[in-house]
């Protein structure tokens, strides 16, 4: 790969990544104080930068008084921000753990406690379906660890892996507003789901639930999950029915989204266009199979290239992988992986897929990688070191080879989450 092409790429990331963190936009949105307490609620990847910037606009700008602003916001271990009031605790993701379980307890305390005179602030962003853990009545959280990493490993969708969490949780999909009712409720939410559904975003706590039971079931059935006795029974309970559309548990519940996965994108778009480029935007909303995703744009770009064209792809959404192997990586760097030997026998044509959030699959660690570099000779590269590109793919191990060939992004947390980065540049042979 062209050092000029890797280092576009990389600030094409930048760019989107930028255009969505939460200091650029998040106060514009804050609503007013309350005349009684003001209670945040934060979850998920986004969720210190969020609450640090919700600080920053009540006790610098507006000079609220602190004892008047109390809460907490759960982040993944090494998203924690310096907040002074809000209680910070880092917690689990994918996999959530024994910490997850106990911020949820702590937020369902504070809204449990909110009078009509308080706003309960809930600042939301992806990531907070595994950062608040409360299960349903009778679900251990081992139980609720298998069913997450069932789901992880099934291919099944963000949506669908959500459908199931919703009706597994005494928190999510409406339930924390049911807890905080009848106090005043704002939800400001950056999304990182694929059309922006507000159901999905965080698994929908303060938001009615338009899925059910029934529709849990289906998605176990389809990929044919092995769950335990008590998960199953859990979701033939009619008691975990979440609330829908028109319950008066959210009659004084707002919901608005500050933050979209398209805002990052058109922000890449025309970095993309001032560097002379034609912009190929292929929306935000894409979803499939890691490697059958790759194999389209690859052809995509072949196309392009043969045309005479030099361009830019780029495309978001959220891409799934279907775990066959016992490799470690992640759906950017299994696209990745697979888009370089789908392009393999050209030239001119280099990419990189990330994560907005700075961390793609992995084992939970904040140093993970966030996506990888691909190229048109990175399949030569690696057999020139003597590995087999078509090996790695096949035990979903793109971090082992994008290690060996230096070619992994590793950002660190970005303390925001607008979902996944894809750019694929095509410049002439």
């Amino acid at each position: 790969m062209a050092a000029a092409q890797r280092t576009f790429l990389e600030s094409l990331f930048y760019t989107a990544v930028a255009a969505a963190h939460p200091s650029t936009f998040l106060a514009k949105h804050l609503p007013p104080p309350p005349r009684g307490k003001l209670i945040v609620l934060a979850a998920g990847k986004a969720a210190g930068s969020m609450a640090e910037a919700a600080e920053r606009h009540y006790l610098d700008a507006l000079h609220l008084s602190a004892s008047r602003m109390v809460g907490t916001a759960v982040v993944r271990h090494g998203y924690g921000r310096p907040t002074r009031v809000v209680m910070m605790i880092e917690a689990g993701h994918p996999v959530p753990d024994a910490t997850g379980l106990q911020a949820a307890e702590h937020a369902l305390a504070f809204a449990d406690a909110a009078t009509s005179n308080d706003l309960v602030l809930v600042l939301m962003s992806g990531g907070a379906s595994a950062n608040w853990i409360a299960p349903a009545a009778g679900v251990s959280f081992a139980d609720k660890q298998a069913v997450t990493r069932a789901l992880l490993r099934s291919g099944a969708a963000i949506g669908e892996i959500n459908t199931v969490r919703r009706h597994l949780s005494r928190i999510k999909g409406g339930r924390l507003a049911r807890r905080a009712h009848p106090a005043r409720i704002a939800t400001l939410a950056m999304s990182d789901v694929p059309g922006d559904e507000p159901s999905a975003i965080g698994s929908g706590p303060t938001v009615p639930d338009p899925t059910t039971l029934a529709d849990a079931r289906a998605i176990v059935a389809r990929y044919g999950l092995e769950l335990p006795a008590s998960v199953t029974r859990a979701l033939d309970d009619p008691a975990n029915e979440t609330p829908k559309p028109g319950d008066p548990v959210f009659a004084n519940a707002q919901f608005t989204i500050v933050a979209r996965p398209v805002d990052a994108m058109r922000a890449a778009e025309q970095a993309v266009r001032a560097a002379g480029y034609d912009c190929i935007a292929l929306g935000d909303r894409l979803e499939g199979e890691a490697r059958e995703v790759a194999a389209a744009h690859a052809r995509l770009a072949r196309e392009l290239q043969g045309q005479g064209r030099r361009a830019v792809i780029l495309s978001g959404g959220e891409l799934t992988v279907t775990i066959r192997g016992k490799g470690r990586g992640g759906p950017n760097q299994e696209y990745a992986l697979a888009l370089a030997v789908a392009l393999a026998g050209t030239t001119g044509i280099a990419a990189l897929a990330a994560d907005t959030d700075g961390t793609d699959g992995g084992g939970g660690s904040a140093n993970d990688p966030a996506g990888a570099f691909a190229a048109s000779d990175t399949t030569a590269r690696a057999k020139a070191l003597g590995l087999d590109p078509a090996a790695f793919l096949a035990d979903n191990n793109s971090t082992g080879f994008f290690t060996q060939l230096g070619d992994l992004l590793e950002t660190g947390p970005t303390f925001t989450n607008v979902n996944d980065f894809r750019a694929i540049v095509v410049d002439r042979p």
